[in-house]
C-alpha cells in the first residue's frame, strides 16, 4: 500500500470543494459583487455627466449585519467548475440604488460632479482589489492547510 495514496484522495477532493460553502468566500464574493455594481453605477455617472436634469445615482451601502444573513441573496449566474466565483447578473445585482448626495449643479440641471465620482470610482477599484486580495491569500492559505503547493 502506497503511503501516499490517502494524502492524493485527500488533494483531489479539495480540488473539487465549492468554496462559497466557506463564510470568509461568501462574504467576500458579496463584497465583490456588490462593489461591481456600484463601480457599474459610478460609470453611468459619469457617462451622463454632460446629460440635462441628469441626476447622480449611488448603490445604498450593505451593513455587515445583512450580508452576513444573507438578505440580499439574488440571482446567480451558472458556475460551471467549483473554482469560479459566482457573481450575481444584473447591472446593480438586486442592491438598492438612491440619489447620490452632491452639491451644486448646472444650468441644465445636471447635478453630476465627475470629480466626485471619479474619486468614488477609485475608492470602489481600491476596495475591490482589497477584496480580490484577501480572497486569494484564504485560498493559498486553504492550499497550504491542504498541503498543495501549486497555484
Amino acid at each position: 500500500m502506497n503511503a501516499d495514496a490517502p494524502r492524493d484522495e485527500g488533494l483531489s477532493q479539495a480540488a473539487h470543494m465549492d468554496l462559497n460553502g466557506v463564510p470568509l468566500f461568501s462574504l467576500l464574493t458579496g463584497r465583490m459583487t456588490w462593489l461591481s455594481a456600484r463601480q457599474a453605477v459610478l460609470s453611468q455617472n459619469v457617462a451622463n455627466a454632460d446629460t440635462p436634469n441628469y441626476v447622480a445615482r449611488d448603490i445604498k451601502p450593505v451593513d455587515f449585519e445583512s450580508m452576513v444573513s444573507g438578505l440580499n441573496a439574488g440571482t446567480q449566474l451558472r458556475t460551471t467548475d467549483v473554482r469560479h466565483i459566482a457573481v450575481r447578473a444584473g447591472g446593480t445585482a438586486g442592491f438598492e440604488e438612491e440619489d447620490a448626495s452632491g452639491e451644486g449643479g448646472t444650468p441644465g440641471g445636471n447635478v453630476v460632479s465627475v470629480e466626485q465620482e471619479m474619486i468614488k470610482v477609485s475608492d470602489t477599484q481600491i476596495q475591490y482589489q482589497t477584496a480580490s486580495n484577501l480572497y486569494q491569500k484564504a485560498v493559498n492559505m486553504f492550499r497550504t492547510a491542504l498541503g498543495s503547493r501549486t497555484g
